[in-house]
């Protein structure tokens, strides 16, 4: 198993170490000033230096973040659910989630805030964009389930209900857990996009907003440490999500191995 990791792993760790190896040597042979690029090491400081500002903002943009992920798994998984059951439901809605999915969320964030306090307007804004690929994806993986088993099924005189159960939603497992990744970042960008429209505006809120109140003290190692700590709850959230799909699917679909 650690063979295994390390294979997988290995080499991208690999990079990314020589890459923080070489930006400290640039920063520190060209003498770079911190407030035009800080290196590496100082950014680490500037971490654990405003580790409690810091932290407790990333718990409010880590808690928007969830919410805004349960609300679109729920949502779009019974809108998919109710699309699958009756087309012209889908028809008739389908179009409706497609506008709000192309709609670029930075133009909905300033109106949102008119209407809703800071933080139910973040918290509309990451629902907002992690919604669609849930739906899409449940959608997808209802739609696909085995033709020859559905026909088996009606031969045996089960209900829509019971088709729905015993054959389409597990079928549409592995497609909801992709779409529950992409959702999962998704989340996340559209609660930073959010708080930084609100931080603009004045409003408070997490970890976006300590990236605006840095640019604006020109304290660039704090802005690259709030940078810092969304990176790394991006990539927590997606292996998390990965790791619930693998303990999932590992023992019946080839996707879990991937």
């Amino acid at each position: 198993m650690i063979g295994r990791l390390s294979a997988r792993y290995g080499p991208p760790a690999a990079a990314f170490v020589a890459f923080l190896l070489a930006w400290e040597a640039v920063v520190r042979l060209a003498r770079i000033p911190p407030f035009v690029l800080p290196a590496p090491s100082l950014v680490a400081m500037t971490l654990v230096a405003d580790r409690a500002t810091l932290l407790a903002s990333l718990w409010v943009t880590l808690q928007t973040t969830l919410a805004a992920l349960a609300l679109a798994v729920v949502g779009g998984s019974l809108l998919a659910i109710l699309f699958s059951q009756w087309k012209w439901l889908e028809r008739a809605l389908l179009p409706f989630a497609v506008i709000l999915q192309v709609t670029p969320i930075i133009a909905i964030a300033p109106l949102l805030l008119i209407y809703l306090s800071a933080g139910q307007a973040v918290l509309a804004c990451a629902f907002l964009v992690a919604f669609f690929p849930i739906l899409a994806n449940c959608s997808l993986g209802l739609a696909s389930a085995d033709r020859n088993l559905l026909d088996l099924f009606a031969l045996y005189g089960a209900s829509r209900w019971q088709s729905l159960i015993m054959l389409k939603l597990p079928a549409a497992l592995p497609s909801f857990f992709a779409g529950l990744r992409i959702g999962g970042g998704l989340a996340l960008i559209g609660a930073i996009v959010a708080e930084l429209a609100a931080g603009a505006s004045g409003q408070e809120t997490g970890l976006a907003f300590r990236i605006v109140e840095a640019g604006y003290r020109l304290d660039i190692p704090r802005m690259f440490a709030a940078l810092v700590l969304i990176s790394l709850t991006g990539i927590a959230i997606y292996f998390s999500l990965s790791a619930v799909s693998h303990l999932a699917l590992r023992h019946w679909h080839e996707s879990a191995d991937v």
